[in-house]
């Protein structure tokens, strides 16, 4: 495959992505360019450049805007594009999602979250518990479960937050993530916290595992996309992980459309990750 450089995080960041990158390099050749996301140096040589392991962006908005603007200004050719990248980083692309018709999970966005705002969403939820987390985040970073008695974190105050009602099929049920390349669906798992836990993430004790979707997940992942690309002008897109749950009543709602740099957990594809290889081969050879 052509000459293709992907994003990493920063030389800092913890966490470990030795098993996505090794999913990469089976997939997409051993030549890969892999290159921090923070100082990638000089991007415009390669034929394509996949955002997938730009891992804590969160941490520096500033700069990960600046990079997003410099790829798009040069027309550096980056899957998926510069466009969707920006509108998916702020989490209230979820309210605009859910006015275009796609069943989300409901979402207050706060400008300056104190402790009348958490009483305020209490009462319009109607749920004694609720998840508070940044807009701008990734990997549960600054993301809680405040119950009925618990007062608002200190370092949520003052700050722009988005306010959930705590939906408890994530605990028994889990949260699903359904996998689509290049707009085909490839594979689907359900991820469970530990016990006691919120959190699905593995740092934290979360676990996954390989499940067959059912029709109606299926059917909630594709409205979505079909209505990202009604916003965007987007088209097809060479990666999306949709996470969802389902509510009290069974019915699946949105929690995430991820398109910059999700877990796509290849190791549970079917196919060992050749759909997604397939796209990234198809946008390699549409962007020259």
């Amino acid at each position: 495959m052509s000459n293709i450089a992907i994003l990493t995080p920063a030389h800092d960041y913890w966490e470990n992505w030795s098993l996505p990158k090794a999913h990469y390099e089976r997939l997409l050749g051993p030549d890969l360019s892999f290159r921090p996301w923070t100082d990638p140096g000089d991007l415009s040589q390669f034929d394509l450049i996949l955002p997938l392991l730009a891992w804590g962006y969160q941490r520096d908005v500033t700069a990960w805007f600046a990079l997003l603007d410099k790829l798009e200004a040069e027309a550096l050719p980056l899957a998926n594009p510069a466009k969707v990248l920006r509108w998916n980083s702020d989490k209230a692309y979820l309210a605009e999602l859910t006015e275009a018709g796609v069943a989300s999970v409901p979402t207050l966005i706060r400008e300056s979250m104190n402790d009348a705002a958490l009483e305020s969403a209490r009462a319009i939820f109607e749920s004694p518990r609720l998840v508070v987390k940044p807009p701008i985040s990734g990997g549960a970073d600054g993301t809680y479960l405040i119950g009925p008695s618990d007062p608002l974190p200190a370092d949520a105050v003052g700050k722009r937050m988005l306010v959930q009602p705590y939906l408890p099929a994530i605990a028994d049920d889990g949260e699903y993530s359904l996998f689509y390349f290049g707009g085909r669906y490839s594979h689907a798992i359900s991820k469970h916290p530990a016990q006691g836990d919120f959190r699905v993430q593995e740092q934290f004790g979360g676990v996954e595992r390989s499940i067959y979707a059912p029709a109606d997940a299926r059917a909630l992942a594709e409205t979505a996309m079909v209505a990202a690309d009604r916003l965007l002008g987007c088209g097809t897109l060479t990666y999306a992980r949709v996470d969802m749950v389902r509510d009290g009543e069974g019915t699946f709602r949105l929690m995430e459309l991820e398109l910059i740099e999700p877990s796509l957990f290849l190791h549970f594809a079917p196919d060992e990750g050749a759909l997604f290889a397939n796209a990234v081969k198809a946008s390699n050879q549409a962007d020259r």
